[in-house]
């Protein structure tokens, strides 16, 4: 009952702050990807080009496509040690070790009950969060045992994104923003006011909002926006407190300044 009404606070509470993050501006460099999954705290660069994931380290790189599935729709590289590929045309996973050898292929066809993915994520041990369009549900799907360990409510809504850690997920729609935790229990449910996509780390969320970006803390329901100068949103991504923005073919390094 008590997660219940927290929930029900947060909804009805969510205030844009009248406070603002700084940022500072690190570096850009020229880049051109169809996109970018993630950036370690090493500089190493994952990325997509067509069919093609690329993991660019300062001295070494990498490199994996699969010709039978066409192109990545998306790729997440959360675990470094568990990149996660999603073919959707194909309803299959592969998953990579940080060499970008495969190591699992999840041909979600030929799994009983027969699961529609639209959406994938990164989870702990062998599982990783799928949503399911013709159930509407977020699952955590163990890919070793082929089994569901989670399963939350069904969602009213399309789904916008999809972000996770290890404990934590976060279902963007067209209405809510959704908090789950490893058990598919919801935490938090946010009306969405025009959010479009969304990036996580440490617990904390970068949402985008037409372009411009604003800073929601775990378990508060405060927007806080982030002074940026003025630019074409393609993509963005967190790793620590750097902020990562991808425009038109150049790639800016922010420093976020949290107090």
């Amino acid at each position: 009952m008590k997660r219940f009404l927290y929930g029900i606070f947060i909804t009805s509470s969510l205030v844009f702050s009248q406070e603002r993050i700084t940022t500072e501006i690190k570096g850009t460099i020229p880049f051109n990807a169809d996109q970018i999954s993630h950036i370690d705290n090493f500089g190493a660069l994952f990325y997509t080009v067509g069919n093609t994931f690329y993991k660019k380290e300062p001295n070494q790189n990498y490199n994996y496509s699969n010709v039978q599935l066409g192109s990545i729709s998306s790729a997440n590289a959360f675990n470094p040690l568990k990149i996660i590929l999603f073919y959707k045309n194909f309803n299959t996973v592969i998953i990579l070790d940080n060499r970008l050898s495969e190591i699992y292929k999840i041909d979600f066809n030929n799994i009983q009950p027969y699961k529609n993915l639209t959406h994938i994520s990164t989870g702990s041990d062998n599982t990783i969060w799928i949503f399911n369009q013709d159930t509407q549900q977020l699952e955590l799907f163990d890919y070793k045992t082929n089994k569901t360990r989670a399963t939350t409510m069904p969602v009213e809504s399309k789904v916008l994104d999809l972000k996770s850690n290890y404990n934590y997920s976060w279902l963007l729609t067209e209405k809510f923003l959704y908090t789950y935790n490893y058990f598919g229990s919801t935490i938090s449910k946010i009306k969405n006011d025009g959010f479009s996509h969304i990036a996580e780390y440490n617990g904390n969320l970068i949402i985008q909002r037409d372009q411009r970006l604003y800073f929601l803390a775990k378990d508060t329901p405060q927007l806080i926006p982030i002074h940026l100068p003025a630019l074409l949103i393609k993509q963005f991504l967190v790793t620590n407190e750097s902020l990562y923005i991808y425009t038109d073919e150049t790639l800016h390094q922010f420093q976020l300044k949290i107090r």
